[in-house]
């Protein structure tokens, strides 16, 4: 439907197509919470008088609620203060190469993307399990009579998950996310909702997403907490040394051989400052790391969880 400004919208449908095209460029998220509370409301209106048309309704509401062009550019606008807020302080420019790979633990963005990869393990389980449990439950219910109300349930928990997921990718990655659903549900029957639920792509994307939170929980957990740990203790080698060598530990090791033959590797103080340069550098490189794959991602859950993202 091609979108004219002096086309008024007859029906709630046109005025969201309206609203769409008005928004076209505009981040996905954005485009979807514009859409849900433009629909909640036009929705809500028209249930309030029963006997009026939709027509008649939108005349009405435009005056109030405003002109799709207009809602457009208050989104716009609001946009513009949220980006603002989700933008990390910024940083200096560095020009040379030790000061761009250092520069790194400066940025906040680095520590709340270590937080989220090691939060992620427990962010997976449970979503896993969240998922896996209510597919199964859904699938063996379907043939009984609350199997519709629990399908109902179980979706509508999704959206919720996806909502609270999408609040802390953005939180913790910076990647803007929605704070409303895909859709309104206002004023439509219970088999119009249930429809919805089905042939909505994110309902679907939005599954695939918790299921696969698992396996990326486990290897950003495992990948994060196996790098800190080796730059940690390559770091703290002259330290280990300097007790092994006061203590006389290291001449008279009767524990275990992985430690007395970890310590035999530090006879010398070059080898352990050696290891020491070793682990600044390789947990420099952890942190670079974790900022890149939290930026990555941040693309994949807004490319499964918000609406439109795809096509955008």
């Amino acid at each position: 439907m091609t979108t004219r400004p002096d086309f008024a919208p007859r029906t709630i449908a046109e005025y969201l197509d309206q609203l769409r095209a008005a928004l076209r460029g505009a981040d996905p998220a954005l485009i979807q919470d514009a859409l849900y509370d433009a629909e909640e409301h036009l929705r809500a209106e028209l249930a309030e008088t029963p006997g009026r048309s939709e027509a008649d309704m939108l005349a009405k509401v435009v005056s109030s609620y405003g002109a799709p062009e207009e809602v457009a550019e208050i989104y716009r606008d609001q946009e513009i203060k949220i980006q603002r807020a989700l933008r990390p302080p910024p940083q200096p420019k560095r020009r040379s190469l030790a000061g761009q790979f250092f520069g790194v633990a400066t940025d906040p963005r680095t520590y709340s993307a270590l937080f989220y990869m090691v939060l992620s393990l427990a962010t997976g389980i449970f979503y896993f399990t969240w998922t896996v449990t209510g597919i199964s439950l859904s699938l063996g219910l379907a043939v009984l009579i609350i199997g519709i109300p629990f399908i109902m349930l179980f979706f509508g928990s999704v959206r919720v998950l996806s909502l609270v997921e999408g609040r802390m990718v953005e939180s913790m990655l910076g990647v803007r996310m929605p704070r409303r659903p895909s859709y309104s549900t206002h004023g439509m029957s219970l088999w119009q909702r249930i429809g919805a639920m089905f042939t909505d792509p994110r309902s679907w994307s939005t599954l695939f997403y918790m299921l696969m939170m698992l396996p990326l929980g486990i290897i950003y957990f495992t990948l994060t907490v196996t790098m800190l740990s080796v730059s940690l203790a390559f770091t703290g080698a002259p330290f280990v040394k300097l007790v092994a060598t006061l203590s006389g530990f290291q001449d008279t090791c009767d524990g275990p051989y992985w430690v007395c033959h970890g310590i035999l590797l530090l006879d010398g103080w070059p080898a352990a400052f050696i290891l020491c340069v070793l682990g600044v550098l390789l947990l420099f490189t952890t942190l670079h790391m974790v900022r890149a794959v939290g930026h990555l991602h941040g693309q994949m859950a807004k490319h499964l969880l918000v609406a439109g993202a795809v096509k955008e």
